[in-house]
């Protein structure tokens, strides 16, 4: 259901319309788009500790998080592109898309899960975090954006689960 939170072997991901903010920058985020963006895709990854920490371990689970999502993202973006739509993966560790050409603006992980899920956010070390209902500062998001539909993408991550 496009909005509700799922869990697919503890990673959570929802689909949502895409924000204001995406609509109104898309120019800005992803120039080379022609298309107008219909879907957006939060992806939340739980850790193995606390994201505020500064530490090795929080470093590794970052790296080890962020190519999980790629492997993730490129999967969902292949499926959707062979359905003949178009899909832009955001690195969560930088905010510009992967697969086109960057914009003037970055896709702020953080404010898309706050704005979709309305979790509460905390700041720390000039970094912005989510505050998981459950995984506290334990969780990685990441973002994608297409042009299906909610329900495309949904389709889509249900068959690539079964």
């Amino acid at each position: 259901m496009s909005g509700a939170i799922k869990d697919q072997a503890r990673t959570q991901y929802s689909i949502h319309p895409p924000s204001q903010f995406v609509c109104n920058q898309r120019n800005k985020l992803l120039p080379d788009w022609l298309f107008p963006v219909r879907s957006m895709l939060i992806v939340l990854q739980p850790c193995e500790c606390d994201l505020h920490e500064r530490s090795l371990l929080a470093e590794r689970q970052k790296r080890k998080l962020r190519r999980q999502f790629l492997k993730f993202g490129y999967a969902i973006v292949a499926q959707i592109k062979h359905r003949g739509y178009a899909a832009a993966l955001f690195d969560p560790r930088t905010g510009l898309p992967l697969l086109t050409r960057p914009g003037a603006l970055r896709l702020d992980d953080v404010a898309v899960v706050q704005a979709a899920l309305g979790y509460q956010v905390a700041n720390s070390h000039g970094c912005s975090m989510i505050l998981h209902p459950i995984w506290g500062r334990a969780v990685y998001p990441s973002t994608l954006v297409s042009s299906a539909e909610p329900a495309v993408v949904e389709q889509i991550l249900r068959t690539m689960k079964d």
